[in-house]
């Protein structure tokens, strides 16, 4: 297994082959990733323990967002903005299409490269 430090916790690379990629992450509280979307990639958010909220929709200024707790899980689409934040320390599973590249960042907390 493969383990990616980020600035807002950690991803944990299970598997990735050919046809799906299955991650588990960390997400500290009072945390988020970049706010991003996928060309081609699409994902299944499962949350293991913690809360996470999730913002979604198809332009920045249409977003919305729920606070996901266990067992509670989202697909989101290519081209579908969104950004997860850590409403507390949480831990959630991503299965996905294989694409790991696949990240257009639009803005971003820790002033890594845009986009």
């Amino acid at each position: 297994m493969k383990t990616i430090e980020k600035p807002w916790g950690k991803e944990e690379v299970i598997e990735i082959n050919d046809h799906y990629m299955l991650k588990k992450l960390t997400m500290w509280r009072d945390h988020r990733c970049s706010l991003q979307y996928h060309n081609h990639k699409q994902e299944t958010i499962y949350v293991l323990s913690g809360q996470l909220r999730i913002y979604s929709g198809s332009s920045e200024k249409k977003l919305s967002s729920k606070v996901y707790g266990p067992h509670e899980t989202i697909t989101l689409s290519p081209g579908t903005i969104h950004r997860m934040e850590g409403v507390e320390d949480c831990v959630y599973l991503e299965a996905s299409t294989p694409q790991m590249e696949d990240v257009v960042r639009i803005k971003d907390d820790y002033n890594r490269i845009l986009s």
